[in-house]
């Protein structure tokens, strides 16, 4: 019960983050940290794909509803949430993964869980910023948004996950 309740604090956090301080912090137009992307990394190992599909796709409808994105956050989550168990299998042995466990700097070493962080936010930034320009017209301001903006917001996700895996794991 209590692991439901940081993951719904995890959620809450992300998505206030999100819509009062990155989508309104205007620094250049090629930098939109979207952070939001770190509820999907840190759920439990064990969680069914059903259930993660499901998170990963009420993610994307809740952002694309408070942002008004017209599903680019839904398509981009979803396939975040279908890559991330694959993902898993090939960045861990299947041996240092424990059962119901949660991906952390910890547990799987602070230079794996960094490469996960990195990938799924590269994929993630890379579908949506290229859905948002829909245009072979501005591939290069497109690709400068999705380095920028996936390096700060990996700057951001990785304070993130310290802060709230050192809590969560504090509690367990």
């Amino acid at each position: 019960m209590s692991r439901t309740i940081a993951y719904i604090l995890l959620f809450l956090s992300t998505a206030v983050l999100q819509l009062c301080l990155f989508d309104n912090l205007w620094v250049s137009v090629c930098l939109d940290p979207l952070v939001y992307v770190i509820f999907i990394a840190l759920l439990p190992l064990d969680l069914p794909a059903v259930a993660l599909l499901g998170l990963g796709g009420g993610v994307g409808v809740a952002m694309d509803f408070m942002m008004g994105a017209a599903g680019l956050n839904t398509i981009a989550t979803l396939l975040v949430a279908f890559v991330r168990p694959g993902l898993l299998r090939v960045l861990y042995r299947r041996e240092d993964l424990r059962d119901g466990g949660i991906p952390s700097p910890e547990r799987l070493g602070r230079g794996v869980f960094l490469d996960y962080l990195v990938i799924l936010i590269l994929l993630h930034h890379t579908v949506f910023f290229a859905l948002e320009s829909l245009s072979w017209v501005h591939a290069l301001r497109t690709a400068l948004r999705i380095v920028t903006s996936s390096a700060v917001t990996v700057f951001f996700t990785w304070a993130f996950a310290r802060i709230f895996t050192s809590k969560l794991l504090a509690r367990s």
